[in-house]
């Protein structure tokens, strides 16, 4: 027995401490295990009678990031003064971390408790000990920083090899330390599917409701390497056209582990890099499923559509140069403004500097006019080549093979090879086990169903006939000319518009000329394009001379508001035939910024139902006379009302109705026999009016 241990320390009870690093090693090391379980008898050649052994940090790491439940027991019964020793096999099976480590001695030394390994008994009381256990504690943490320094080195110079693979992809299967396709040809061939409907419909999400609508799965990945097919979601999609390795390219190190401290302890994180901070890409790897130039333009887009609202891309509202306009002044980019009901009147500014650094704002001007100039300099560049685009687009459509018929025949190729395996293992069991012939019989039928869904998918789809209309000869000549009407059709996608500006246009850097045109000002614009060329172009401000709605109409408009929501007013403006001041119809939206500039009040119902104003027939009801009785009066002064419009509603106040000029109006109507005091409820209306 040593000189160390006391006769105190053989009163207490003793801890034998079992741990291994990972569940590998508790699974095939078990040589390791039995050693430190074996510490028990040298703990009863020491003396002690009370052995409790503490194995359940087995899998656990003892670096420190990972939580271990048996280490924190053994430290609080050590606290609690129960413990006269702790043994394990070697001390850093206790902590290979100083924080956990340096715990454990100092309670062990408060306590007056000894660590016993296989070689010696420690004293954490005496000096020399002390110093002996932290050069231990220190080693131990430098011996795991080693190996794990050694193992990362080890492990990045076969990735720079292209040799480290350690995932594999849907789509690929790993022979003989290579990447090579799934000989599967369903899963190539839907593989290559979504490269080209990203392509084709330029977004992730737009390819994704096309498979969804045409009820098409994609292959994924089961934890045991077996191919499943289900319905695809925005991330498998997502996934398959950002991962380098379908355009043959090897990639490693794209993400990076963080290890955080949080409240309740260290926390491990997995963040993304940025591309230029991988470790290794290598294109040219494999055999690839796209080229690599594709796969980048695909993902360059698809980044693009990311990126809503910074400056490499615009979003999906009315401003067609979102993002690529510069202030001359200042040279800072310009954001854009929205305003309107349904925000969608875009205005530039130029308010960085005011918002970032509290500098004077320096210009802003409408985005209407100017969107619509660099439309004219983009179409008329664009228009030579408009025919020769057409002609090769009309050649791609009629070679384009029917996506959705191959994919559907392959699924059904699929499904009866699914259903024939089926039929084979059942007819292969012995019918008189039901047990087992009975659950391959359910995946028969279950096979069998599959089928048929597939067969009704694809006749289904097989008897809508392509309908795709055939060009006449000459078609193609005017086509420079109608691309004009096509831009500017209502129905025409402002984020293909966009694309196509950002495919020409490097930026367009913008100063205000505030002394052209006539006083009003001019917008400069100087177009660089992604060619190198340079194009100047002059647009008038909105300012100065303007044209304004005429004061009758604004005046209709005020009286109509009393009554009528914007919607209406409207269609009383257009029935009449009366226009903006720019010689448009009113809209909605024209009548409520008509209504805003001017200060006129919205028509909002009353809340308790009794309304100041009320039109002809709500106040013919109200006075208890008939409509035509009603306006007659009007019309010869009798009683006061308003009629904005010859073909409108008549407009009476309540409290005249309610007043004296309504009693003595019911008076006169009562002495006039011919005209009916009060509606005849037999005589019915064919519409209810307004008027």
């Amino acid at each position: 027995m040593s000189e160390k241990i006391q006769s105190h320390h053989l009163e207490r009870k003793a801890i034998v401490y079992v741990r291994q690093s990972t569940s590998y090693q508790v699974q095939h090391n078990r040589e390791s295990s039995a050693l430190q379980y074996a510490m028990r008898g040298r703990l009863e050649g020491l003396g002690f009678t009370r052995i409790e052994t503490i194995d359940d940090d087995l899998g656990r790491s003892a670096s420190g990031s990972t939580a271990r439940a048996g280490f924190d027991r053994m430290v609080a019964e050590v606290c609690l003064g129960k413990v006269g020793a702790v043994a394990a096999r070697e001390v850093s099976r206790f902590a290979r971390n100083s924080r956990d480590w340096q715990q454990l001695i100092e309670m062990c030394r408060v306590v007056d408790t000894v660590l016993v390994d296989q070689e010696a008994v420690y004293a954490p009381r005496h000096g020399n000990d002390r110093l002996l256990l932290g050069l231990k504690g220190q080693l131990n943490e430098y011996e795991l920083d080693l190996l794990r320094q050694r193992s990362m080195a080890a492990r990045d110079e076969k990735a720079r090899r292209g040799e480290l693979l350690m995932t594999v992809p849907i789509g690929f299967v790993k022979n003989d330390g290579r990447l090579e396709k799934d000989p599967d040809r369903r899963v190539q061939e839907a593989i290559s599917l979504v490269f080209d409907k990203v392509e084709e419909l330029g977004s992730v999400r737009q390819t994704l409701l096309w498979f969804l609508g045409h009820g098409l799965d994609l292959p994924t990945r089961r934890a045991g390497r077996e191919t499943v097919w289900r319905r695809p979601y925005y991330a498998t999609i997502y996934r398959i056209v950002t991962n380098p390795v379908y355009a043959g390219a090897y990639a490693f190190g794209k993400r990076q582990t963080v290890t955080a401290y949080e409240g309740s302890g260290t926390r491990v994180k997995v963040r993304a890099r940025p591309r230029d901070e991988w470790l290794v890409l290598k294109p040219g790897s494999h055999e690839g499923y796209v080229e690599w130039e594709r796969a980048e333009a695909i993902r360059r887009m698809v980044s693009n559509n990311a990126l809503i609202g910074k400056p490499s891309s615009g979003n999906a509202k009315r401003a067609l140069l979102a993002g690529l306009v510069r202030c001359r002044r200042c040279g800072r980019r310009l954001s854009v403004r929205y305003s309107g009901k349904r925000h969608n009147n875009a205005r530039y500014a130029c308010d960085r500097g005011a918002l970032e650094l509290g500098l004077p704002r320096c210009i802003s001007f409408g985005g209407v006019r100017v969107d619509e100039a660099i439309e004219d300099a983009l179409l008329e560049v664009v228009g030579p080549g408009a025919v020769e685009a057409a002609v090769r687009a009309e050649a791609e459509a009629a070679n384009r093979r029917d996506a959705v018929g191959d994919a559907l025949r392959r699924d059904l190729e699929a499904a009866r090879y699914a259903a024939e395996r089926a039929f084979r293992q059942y007819d292969a069991s012995d019918p008189t086990n039901r047990l087992v012939a009975s659950e391959l019989e359910a995946r028969w039928e279950a096979a069998l169903a599959r089928q048929t869904e597939v067969e009704d998918k694809l006749a289904a789809h097989e008897s809508v006939p392509e309908e795709r209309p055939q060009p006449e000869p000459g078609a193609f000549a005017t086509l420079a000319d109608d691309l004009h009407a096509v831009w500017h059709a209502p129905d025409t996608d402002i984020r293909l518009k966009k694309r196509i500006v950002r495919a020409l246009v490097n930026e367009v850097v913008v100063d205000i000329d505030a002394q052209a045109a006539d006083g009003a000002g001019e917008v400069v614009l100087v177009m660089h394009w992604k060619g190198g060329a340079h194009t100047e172009l002059r647009v008038a401000r909105r300012g100065g001379r303007r044209n304004v709605t005429s004061v009758e109409v604004v005046e209709a408009m005020r009286q109509l508001a009393l009554i009528l929501n914007d919607d209406l007013i409207a269609i009383f403006l257009n029935k009449n035939g009366l226009l903006t001041g720019n010689g448009k119809h009113w809209t909605r939206e024209r009548v409520n910024a008509a209504r805003s500039y001017r200060d006129i009040t919205r028509f909002e119902p009353a809340p308790d139902g009794i309304e100041p104003w009320l039109n002809l027939t709500n106040a013919s009801a109200l006075l208890g006379v008939s409509p035509r009785t009603l306006k007659r009066y009007a019309k010869l002064g009798e009683i006061d009302a308003l009629h904005p419009l010859s073909d409108g509603p008549w407009l009476f106040k309540r409290s005249d109705l309610e007043g004296s000029p309504g009693k003595e109006l019911l008076r006169k109507v009562r002495k006039h026999h011919g005209d009916p005091a009060i509606p005849d409820p037999r005589q019915a209306n064919l519409l209810e009016s307004i008027t």
